[in-house]
């Protein structure tokens, strides 16, 4: 690999006697993916066990992830816990790793090729309608509102965007005003939301397929000076700078797409299985809306935060 392309790999966590897992997330820059890498962490010293993290520099880059697959292959770690950064262009890598008989865990976005052995999610779709329904019933069934699309490569987006899409059919007063492409990036978001709102009016409400657009959307609101009201803002994941939006009352609601609890259930699933075990082929974990009623239940770091227990989610 290149010099330029540089992607994360982590230090090996845990005693080294115990199994060792290779854990690809997407990116460096989302809080829940460091939450996934603390997940699969905390696991593993609870099993006596090592992680090996690789990650892409730049987020979300194919070519990287093939890259880190291929890197890890090399080192024959006993399992592998993945989250593709695409649902297809990184196929012929996972194939690879099924070739060199690395049992596969999968979580967030499930794999469309190879074997894996366990997938750990939650229902996109009805996450979407969930927090959709929040927003429109706060802003009283009627009124403008953007949506904020996550990545395009990624299946969770799609999914979110259809709840979405589903909800807005039960409103006919909420009007659609715009739907603009953010990339899961807080940067992103910021820019394209700026850019809508130098050209339109401020939308009643703004649906965010993730927090760290939604904390984008509200850097936009601020770099503006919010000359006019500020819209109702939702997300999903349920990350501690979001928690402290909603308590402050600049976001309204969250929903707890857990992906330190998905990646830390895919990991202990690992060891499990690699125990001896028999593991489910599907785990999906129930998501929460998180507003100001319920927020200080979720108003911790994610070392703080409870993971889910093996006998109640599988």
């Amino acid at each position: 690999m290149g010099p330029h392309m540089g992607p994360h790999m982590g230090p090996r966590t845990g005693p080294r006697m115990g199994p060792r897992l290779a854990v690809f997330t997407k990116n460096l820059i989302n809080p829940a993916y460091a939450a996934a890498r603390l997940g699969a962490e905390r696991v593993a010293r609870r099993f006596a066990g090592a992680v090996e993290h690789y990650v892409p520099d730049i987020p979300d880059d194919v070519p990287q992830q093939i890259a880190l697959i291929d890197r890890a292959i090399l080192s024959r770690p006993d399992a592998a816990v993945l989250t593709p950064v695409h649902q297809t262009r990184v196929n012929d890598a996972i194939l690879r790793l099924n070739a060199a008989r690395i049992p596969m865990f999968t979580f967030v976005t499930p794999v469309t090729a190879g074997e894996p052995i366990t997938f750990v999610g939650s229902d996109d779709t009805s996450i979407g309608k969930a927090i959709a329904r929040r927003l429109f019933e706060s802003l009283g069934g009627k009124g403008r509102i953007v949506i904020l699309e996550g990545s395009p490569a990624s299946e969770t987006s799609r999914h979110r965007l259809t709840g979405f899409k589903a909800t807005l059919a039960e409103f006919p007063s909420i009007e659609l005003a715009g739907s603009l492409a953010g990339d899961y990036q807080r940067g992103v978001a910021r820019a394209a939301f700026q850019k809508f709102i130098s050209a339109s009016p401020i939308p009643e409400g703004v649906l965010c397929a993730n927090d760290v657009m939604a904390l984008g959307t509200i850097d936009a609101l601020t770099a503006q000076g919010q000359a006019a009201p500020p819209p109702t803002i939702v997300g999903v994941n349920a990350i501690p700078e979001a928690i402290d939006a909603i308590i402050a009352g600049r976001m309204l609601a969250t929903a707890d797409f857990n992906a330190m609890a998905m990646c830390a259930v895919a990991t202990e699933a690992a060891f499990r299985h690699l125990r001896g075990e028999t593991v489910p082929a599907q785990i999906s974990l129930p998501a929460l809306i998180v507003d100001r009623t319920n927020a200080s239940q979720w108003a911790l770091p994610y070392d703080a935060r409870e993971l889910p227990v093996w006998g109640r989610v599988a």
